[in-house]
């Protein structure tokens, strides 16, 4: 049992938003492993990242990537920092994984200025340059298919990708 689909990119490219339409278009379950961790701890991921730090998080995070890509055969949309770890880089190898592209000034807007995520805390537009500049190589080296999703709607890009990967299995 793999994934149908697993969506990678940073926050505010709309991961959890086209998941679920993509879930909903083929007829098959959504997980988000960000939920997946906010359940298990019974808390929010800034109150972990406060409480108990960024390392506890990440493991985790690792913990959770490993049980939903053995357990769930649905469309899969994993936390933004998740593919820094190598397991969970290995872990999606071979498996259709898309890489939602996002610009800053687009991530900026859908982030919000006034974010609670603990990862921008500070001068919001810098953090997340920052981020997409760190993190937007990883993104392309474990995708089998980017779409960019600058001013686009979440069913436009769902419908991208639903189109990217059904011509892929032909």
């Amino acid at each position: 049992m793999t994934p149908r689909a697993v969506l990678v990119g940073p926050m505010g490219a709309g991961k959890t938003t086209v998941a679920g339409l993509l879930a909903q278009a083929w007829g098959v379950g959504v997980r988000d492993t960000d939920h997946d961790v906010e359940r298990s701890e019974g808390r929010s991921i800034s109150d972990i990242f406060v409480d108990s730090g960024e390392d506890h998080f990440r493991a985790l995070e690792r913990a959770a990537v490993a049980r939903a890509v053995a357990e769930h055969d649905g469309v899969l949309a994993l936390g933004g920092g998740a593919v820094l770890a190598e397991e969970t880089r290995a872990l999606l190898v071979g498996l259709p994984v898309v890489f939602l592209r996002v610009g800053l000034a687009d991530a900026v807007k859908r982030v919000g200025i006034g974010s609670a995520r603990p990862l921008l805390l500070g001068n919001v537009r810098s953090r997340v340059k920052a981020l997409l500049d760190e993190r937007n190589p990883v993104y392309e080296a474990v995708a089998t298919v980017t779409v960019d999703t600058d001013g686009r709607t979440a069913d436009e890009v769902a419908g991208e990708v639903r189109r990217m990967l059904e011509g892929a299995h032909r």
